[in-house]
């Protein structure tokens, strides 16, 4: 069609302003609506003291939860990712599209991949500490329904290296599944939208797939941060004493084998696939919305 919007087409350098505003809008929107799912599977992987916070899958998670705690209890800690998922997705996408024009452009693999590597590296920075008071919030009879007492209880309890304990394996994780996710979403997208024309759809395709794929083989180390960020709640000495990366992972093997590297892994892909579907084609059209 003659007015049909050349969405593909946008200039380069549109704008680092437009990048981080769409970045952050689509950030929100994408654990939002997805959060639900998220508090299942941190509730999934931590090694739970009480029979009472032992699930066998999703669907039985969210029936013991909603029926014995309230829905609301499944929505605890999405003030925290509000408040912290603008600012990390504006400086994700702003850092992804500054670095990737100054790399050159372009969709090639390596551009897109030390693009959203370096993207995910001054985001996380920004986002640690709200993920470390999210998972505080999720876990099984949590104390906490403030984000600002959360805050301030644990780094009164614990100091502020609370906060940062899990940077190191956040960054671990976070950086292959970001080139992963970039890298799958670029080349998904340019083989179902080669003209570069408006299509939605072709963004919630290459966008699901490239968070399913990311999320799946990084589960191993989204176990171990889960670990590390949820340790100050557990009244296992073992687990409040872990002291990193490493050492989740030998506390982790040792109780669990193999299959505990891989708790949680369904609910993380289920979430990562829309809420990263959603992510992209939000982030594209506020692209667009903003320039107009």
């Amino acid at each position: 069609m003659a007015d049909e919007v050349d969405y593909e087409g946008l200039p380069s350098n549109a704008g680092l302003g437009v990048n981080m505003v769409a970045g952050a809008l689509a950030g929100i929107t994408e654990h939002a609506v997805m959060f639900p799912i998220d508090s299942i599977k941190t509730r999934m992987q931590v090694f739970a003291t009480s029979p009472a916070a032992v699930y066998t899958g999703i669907g039985n998670a969210f029936t013991r939860i909603s029926s014995t705690e309230g829905m609301r209890a499944l929505w605890r800690g999405v003030s925290s990712v509000i408040l912290g998922a603008g600012p990390a997705h504006a400086v994700h996408f702003g850092t992804y599209e500054f670095v990737k024009e100054f790399a050159g452009g372009g969709n090639q693999p390596l551009t897109t991949a030390v693009a959203g590597a370096s993207a995910t590296i001054a985001s996380d920075a920004l986002m640690n500490p709200f993920d470390v008071i999210k998972q505080r919030m999720q876990v099984h009879q949590s104390e906490f329904r403030s984000v600002f007492t959360a805050m301030r209880v644990v780094y009164r309890n614990e100091g502020f290296a609370a906060f940062y304990v899990s940077y190191p394996t956040t960054l671990m994780m976070s950086v292959p599944f970001t080139s992963v996710q970039f890298t799958v979403y670029e080349q998904v997208k340019r083989l179902l939208n080669p003209t570069g024309q408006y299509s939605p759809l072709s963004h919630v395709i290459a966008g699901g797939l490239a968070g399913g794929v990311a999320a799946g083989v990084t589960t191993p180390l989204d176990v171990a941060k889960t670990l590390l960020q949820t340790r100050g709640t557990s009244q296992d000495s073992e687990l409040r004493r872990v002291a990193g990366m490493l050492d989740a992972f030998r506390i982790i093997c040792r109780r669990d084998g193999m299959r505990g590297f891989f708790r949680g892994v369904s609910p993380r892909v289920l979430t990562h696939m829309p809420s990263n579907a959603l992510c992209w084609l939000s982030y594209e059209f506020f692209k667009v919305a903003i320039r107009e």
